[in-house]
């Protein structure tokens, strides 16, 4: 009988029939990963049913509930077990002395300054623990200016919604009210009503025009033609916090400056934005799963 190598694991082969199968293993990730039954059955050639039945079967043989909602979001034996078996079907990948390629993703998205700053970048480390073969690369897009980085597999916009040049979906929508410094309503106030703007700076955007608000509050007066104007919701609220005027803000954006208590509301009326955000991209971009995985987790964590 021969006798294992000090220092080296033995493999037990009565402790097999506890190792589940491979394509169930590769099921497990894909679907971890991919969060869609229908694109790990594309991913793994084979039908959603069959999917299904892997993770059904996996799950049998270990024991335990790997999968927690029907978004496909991981329980915490999940989780764990995810890491195991990303660990273990990596080192079955590795043949020695053969370079392998790393399999790591990489995504460009353009996106508006301030909807990175805001909205983007606060959770993104959600999505980079979610998906950590993917790696991000953001760069700025100001639409408005035609600022776009031509080479961006997604692309955030904030407009209309009518793009002929690529496809596209709304992500977030938002409401706008009049937005001022705690200073510089203590200097000019008290404002009380709509009617006592008339006399006071309105700071301006083509983002964001005032009369949609000026209707909403009964007033029946013409886009400002003049004051201060700023083509970035940040360096709109920037110039608000600082004095220079009352800005139209939308809330979601403007939520940091409302938190940190440089901006307060001066009515409690709101009024929807004419526009909305939309993620653009061009035909045959959401092919790619780290595409259509991003676009998923983008619609959720703005909303």
């Amino acid at each position: 009988m021969t006798t294992p190598r000090a220092g080296r694991p033995s493999f037990d082969s009565r402790a097999a029939r506890r190792i589940p199968p491979i394509q169930c293993l590769l099921t497990f990730e894909a679907l971890a990963r991919l969060r869609s039954v229908t694109l790990t059955a594309d991913e793994l050639s084979v039908t959603p049913s069959a999917v299904s039945h892997r993770v059904r079967q996996l799950e049998e043989v270990l024991g335990t509930q790997l999968f927690g909602r029907s978004d496909f979001s991981l329980t915490t034996e999940g989780t764990n077990y995810l890491q195991q078996v990303r660990e273990g079907l990596g080192a079955l990948q590795r043949f020695p002395n053969l370079p392998l390629s790393s399999g790591r993703k990489r995504l460009k998205i353009a996106v508006t300054p301030t909807f990175a700053r805001c909205l983007l970048i606060p959770k993104l480390s959600q999505f980079m623990v979610a998906y950590p073969e993917i790696d991000i690369a953001l760069q700025v897009a100001i639409p408005l200016l035609d600022v776009v980085a031509e080479d961006a597999d997604l692309i955030v916009r904030y407009g209309t919604g009518h793009y002929a040049d690529v496809e596209y979906m709304e992500i977030a929508r938002d409401v706008y009210t009049p937005l001022a410094s705690p200073a510089f309503l203590r200097q000019h106030g008290p404002i009380d009503a709509p009617e006592d703007l008339s006399e006071l700076p309105l700071l301006r955007s083509p983002l964001e025009p005032w009369q949609p608000w000026f209707r909403a509050a009964g007033l029946d007066w013409a886009e400002p033609a003049e004051g201060s104007q700023f083509n970035d919701v940040g360096l709109l609220c920037d110039a608000a916090a600082g004095g220079l005027g009352i800005a139209p803000v939308r809330l979601k954006l403007g939520a940091p400056w409302l938190d940190n208590g440089t901006l307060v509301r001066l009515f409690d009326l709101d009024v929807p934005s004419v526009n909305a955000h939309y993620l653009c991209w061009r035909t045959g971009t959401m092919d790619r799963w780290e595409c259509n995985a991003f676009a998923e987790w983008l619609v959720k964590v703005v909303n």
